[in-house]
């Protein structure tokens, strides 16, 4: 699953670490993320497209090919 984390998280000018903590993860969890190596929970997905005040779409992006 491909997503807009890193892109709208660098437009608000907010770094991995500063972003993890937030999301209650590490680091690495917000890098893998951004870099399509790993898809969060349901749970982890609400929280991102929340905090950007984004639905889950607007952030995620689903590849039904995948």
């Amino acid at each position: 699953m491909k997503n807009k984390i890193e892109e709208i998280r660098k437009e608000k000018g907010i770094r991995q670490e500063d972003f993890a903590k937030l999301m209650g993860v590490s680091r690495q969890t917000i890098s893998s993320l951004e870099t399509g190596k790993y898809n969060p929970s349901i749970f982890l997905a609400y929280k991102i497209a929340k905090y950007f005040e984004m639905t889950i779409e607007e952030v995620f992006i689903f590849d039904e090919e995948m």
